[in-house]
């Protein structure tokens, strides 16, 4: 689903110093600067509880913006907010001025779906190894979000970018074949596999130096414990 355009408003001639950026946070506003397209950038302030609603949408930090300027209104999407290290807060915001008909790199959220049958039934996991992923779309094109069916998944396999369905007008801008999620086994499933692995050998008379240390180590294992400490007293 596309995200809807949201208006805002910002407040120009406010000071760029730290004293002044306080001030404005003290009133209830976000010090910000807007830049792009070949103008100058803008110090300006906007109001934190519309901030807050233009980002609570689906499109999250992708939402677009219809921002007006001392009248002038210009498609914008923000670019960073930064956040108090403590409390968490946004302290300042950047918006990039972007023109509507052309396209413009974005991360949005990787979604996994379907079910991986074949992992679970080798007792593995799926790993997502790309939570995010780059695309390039125009504005009024960029998805919420992409959907990766991880359903084909079995151990040792992975879901790649080139695999990924973008609706029309979208394309990836990574490599295609980054991988996305891949089906691995757990510590406990290789262990497993292993002890059945050289259980084999040693029923089909193959066993392996390695196997045959494996083995009087076990059988071993009771007597070393008991075994008295290097250098202790004999007497």
């Amino acid at each position: 689903m596309k995200s809807k355009e949201i208006r805002l408003t910002a407040t120009t001639g406010r000071g760029t110093g730290t004293t002044e950026a306080r001030q404005v946070r003290t009133a209830g506003d976000v010090p910000g600067v807007v830049y792009g397209l070949n103008q100058d950038a803008v110090a300006v302030s906007v109001p934190w509880p519309e901030l807050r609603r233009a980002l609570s949408t689906d499109a999250g930090q992708n939402v677009l913006i219809s921002l007006e300027v001392d009248g002038d209104r210009s498609l914008s999407m923000v670019t960073e907010l930064q956040r108090h290290p403590v409390r968490r807060d946004v302290i300042h915001v950047d918006f990039l001025r972007i023109d509507p008909n052309a396209p413009i790199a974005v991360d949005i959220p990787v979604i996994l779906t379907g079910k991986a049958d074949a992992v679970e039934q080798s007792k593995g996991m799926v790993d997502q190894l790309m939570y995010t992923v780059t695309i390039k779309a125009r504005p009024d094109a960029i998805p919420n979000q992409v959907e990766a069916d991880i359903s084909h998944l079995e151990i040792g396999t992975g879901l790649t970018v080139g695999e990924l369905v973008l609706p029309e007008g979208v394309a990836a801008a990574v490599e295609a074949d980054e991988v996305v999620a891949t089906g691995s086994p757990t510590r406990s499933t290789i262990i497993m596999q292993q002890e059945e692995a050289r259980a084999a050998r040693i029923a089909a008379g193959e066993a392996t130096e390695e196997d045959l240390a494996f083995l009087a180590g076990e059988e071993g294992g009771g007597d070393d414990a008991d075994a008295a400490p290097a250098g202790a007293d004999e007497g």
